[in-house]
């Protein structure tokens, strides 16, 4: 493939191989150079069989698909808004401006959905990705309210859970995901995690230094609520503008400790059933 001047190469080289011990593999969207055109969106559809979504018109903005749903893996947003800096007025030519970006499962590293999985439907690859087995899957929904983004839905048809699998047929034969293949302007980036994370950080200090201040990473801190995100994003505006919760937290995070605490409670209350029937005896 061909050099482009923001991030060179579009796809991982050819020949490097996957070992016993691949490393994590992930996305990296860039909002700031995503034109909003949704090849992303069909070429997900188109690979991976999925069904539309009824063609619907929702009556705001140029946005058909509405958000991230069974039948929706990629979702591109368009959010018009005042331009708040002199290089967004500039570039769009007039006081508001456009944040177009594709949306799609974020393959936590502490996912609260395989905590919650009863099945084994949900399970984590050799690339570090998050994968729904539809042949397990037994649709009881435990999967939907344990995401803190709101990703993983339902099929009304059969009610089994669907979401992003990032191409795991693709990259399992060392191929790109189809959504970074299709991505014109390589705002979707595939690869490594830990270079896609440090390019990144290059890309976010770029625009500061072109005036962008609001631009920021989200979803690449190890350190949050889920362990940091083997889908994170460049935002030029605050999260929620985005839809994205501003601090997502693993629902499940504090199990650990509640099923210890519940432990010792269930130990007291056998040591103080035993004292009063040996207290009784006497």
């Amino acid at each position: 493939m061909g050099e482009n001047s923001l991030y060179g190469p579009l796809d991982p080289a050819p020949d490097a191989g996957y070992l016993d011990a691949p490393p994590r593999m992930g996305f990296f969207t860039d909002t700031s150079v995503c034109i909003g055109c949704k090849a992303c969106e069909v070429a997900c559809k188109e690979w991976n069989a999925i069904p539309d979504d009824g063609f619907d018109l929702l009556g705001h903005s140029y946005d058909n698909t509405g958000g991230l749903s069974a039948n929706s893996w990629r979702h591109v947003a368009f959010i018009e808004q005042p331009a708040v800096d002199a290089l967004a007025t500039a570039e769009a030519g007039d006081d508001f401006r456009w944040l177009m970006a594709s949306n799609v499962c974020k393959h936590c590293t502490h996912a609260g959905c395989l905590d919650v999985c009863p099945t084994g439907s949900l399970f984590r690859t050799e690339f570090g990705t998050v994968v729904v087995q539809e042949d397990i899957c037994n649709g009881c929904g435990y999967c939907i309210p344990a995401c803190p983004y709101g990703v993983i839905d339902q099929r009304k048809d059969d009610g089994r859970a669907w979401k992003c699998t990032m191409c795991y047929d693709r990259i399992g034969d060392g191929l790109t995901p189809a959504c970074a293949k299709a991505c014109p302007t390589q705002s979707i980036q595939y690869g490594e995690l830990d270079e896609l994370r440090e390019r990144a950080g290059h890309r976010v200090a770029a625009l500061h230094e072109q005036g962008v201040a609001k631009a920021r990473l989200y979803g690449h801190d190890p350190a949050d609520g889920v362990g940091g995100d083997g889908a994170f994003f460049l935002l030029l505006d605050e999260p929620e503008v985005y839809g994205l919760p501003p601090d997502p937290i693993v629902p499940t995070r504090d199990l650990p400790e509640m099923w210890k605490r519940a432990g010792w409670a269930g130990l007291a209350m056998v040591a103080a059933v035993a004292v009063s029937f040996l207290g009784g005896k006497s």
